[in-house]
C-alpha cells in the first residue's frame, strides 16, 4: 500500500537547490494518451469541451499525479499557439508570419495579451478548482523569447534576418520578450497562486551545440529573460528553465539571468551527472533519466540505470528525477509506469 502524500514542498526546496525531504518526481510533460493506458480512463477529449468538460478533464489529469506519485501537477499554456499566423516552429508553418519590417510593423502585437487569456484563462481556472491538497502546479506560461520568436520567422529565415537586417532582428526579440513579460504579469497577478514553481521551455541548443551563436543568445535572447525572472522572484517563488541541447556555452549566462533550476538531459550530450557536478552547487537540477532509456530498456536494466543516475545526482544539490525532456505518446506506457516505480521504490513510497 503507497504511503504517499503529495506535499509541494519538495519540488519548491529542490528547485531552490535543497536537497528536498522526499525526493520529487518531475516531468516537463505528460501526453495524456499515456496517461489514459495508465488509468484505464479516456478523457484527453475533454480538454477541448465546455468548461464543465474541463473540470473533469483536469480532475483526472490532476488526480494522475497525485495517483503516481508526484508533489506538482505539470501544466502551461503555451503562448506559441494563440500567435496570429504563428506555427513556423511548432506546427511547421510554410510561410512565416513575418518575413519583412512590413510585417513586423503590420503584426497585431498589442493583441496578444489578451488572445493569451482569452484562449488559456479556462483552463487555469479549472486547474484551480481541481488541484489536489497538498500539491501545486509547475509551469505557466509556456515558450520562451527563442521559441516565439522563431514560431513566427521560422529558424532559417531567423538566421538569414540576422545578416539581411541587423537592426530588425534585435527590434524582434525586443517586441516579443516586451510582450512575452506582460503576459507573465497578469498570469501571476490572476494565477501565480496556483503554481509553486514557474517556467518556460526555450529550446536553445541541439546535440552538438547551441543553435546560435553564445554572443547571439546572450545579447538577445537570455537578456529578455531577466525581467521575467525578476518578477517571479518578486512572488518569492523560484523560476525553473527547461532547455534542450548542448548549452554548456550559455549556462553562466543563465545562471547569473537569474535561473533557480534548469531541466533537460540526453546522455548522447552529457550524462546527468556532468549537469549536476557542473552547476549542482549553484542551482537545482531536473531530469536525469534519458528518454530513449525508458523506451528501450525492460524493468531490471531501467532500475541498474536509475539508481545509477540518482546516487551519482546525491549530494550535488536540489535534485528532482524524472525523463531528461518528456513524455510524449510514443513512450511506452509500462516503460513510463517502470520508471515511476523504480523512483517510489528507492524513495520507500511504494
Amino acid at each position: 500500500m503507497s504511503k504517499f502524500e503529495p506535499d509541494y514542498r519538495n519540488i519548491v526546496n529542490a528547485a531552490f537547490n535543497k536537497k528536498a525531504e522526499r525526493l520529487p518526481l518531475y516531468e516537463h510533460n505528460v501526453d495524456a494518451s499515456v496517461m489514459e493506458k495508465l488509468i484505464g480512463k479516456e478523457f484527453a477529449g475533454l480538454y477541448e469541451g465546455d468548461d464543465r468538460d474541463l473540470e473533469e478533464f483536469f480532475s483526472y489529469y490532476c488526480g494522475f499525479f497525485r495517483d503516481y506519485g508526484y508533489d506538482v501537477v505539470t501544466f502551461e499554456g503555451c503562448i506559441g499557439q494563440i500567435l496570429p499566423g504563428g506555427g513556423a516552429l511548432g506546427n511547421c508553418r510554410i510561410t512565416p508570419a513575418i518575413q519583412s519590417r512590413e510585417d513586423f510593423e503590420k503584426y497585431p502585437w498589442d493583441e496578444i495579451p489578451e488572445l493569451y487569456f482569452q484562449n488559456y484563462g479556462r483552463y487555469f481556472s479549472a486547474l484551480r478548482k481541481q488541484m489536489p491538497e497538498g500539491m501545486k502546479a509547475i509551469g505557466g506560461v509556456g515558450n520562451g523569447i527563442f521559441e516565439c520568436v522563431e514560431d513566427l520567422t521560422g529558424y532559417q529565415n531567423l538566421c538569414l534576418m540576422m545578416y539581411d537586417d541587423e537592426e530588425l532582428f534585435a527590434q524582434l526579440f525586443q517586441k516579443v520578450g516586451e510582450t512575452n513579460l506582460k503576459i507573465w504579469q497578469r498570469f501571476m497577478k490572476e494565477y501565480g497562486d496556483i503554481y509553486c514553481v514557474l517556467r518556460f521551455g526555450d529550446d536553445m541548443g541541439y546535440r552538438s551545440n547551441t543553435l546560435m551563436s553564445a554572443d547571439t543568445l546572450r545579447k538577445f535572447v537570455i537578456s529578455r529573460y531577466r525581467p521575467i525572472i525578476d518578477l517571479v522572484h518578486q512572488y518569492k517563488k523560484p523560476f525553473l528553465l527547461h532547455s534542450c541541447g548542448q548549452i554548456f556555452s550559455i549556462m553562466e549566462d543563465l545562471i547569473q539571468a537569474g535561473i533557480d533550476a534548469k531541466h533537460s538531459n540526453e546522455d548522447q550530450i552529457a550524462p546527468f551527472s556532468q549537469w549536476v557536478e557542473g552547476y549542482g552547487d549553484r542551482i537545482g537540477n531536473f531530469g536525469g533519466l534519458d528518454v530513449d532509456a525508458v523506451c528501450r530498456m525492460d524493468r531490471a536494466e531501467l532500475k541498474e540505470y536509475a539508481i545509477d543516475v540518482i546516487q551519482k545526482a546525491e549530494g550535488h544539490g536540489g535534485i528532482a528525477i524524472g525523463t531528461g525532456n518528456s513524455i510524449p505518446a510514443y513512450v511506452p506506457a509500462e516503460g513510463y509506469l517502470n520508471m515511476i516505480e523504480i523512483v517510489r521504490e528507492y524513495r520507500g513510497d511504494l
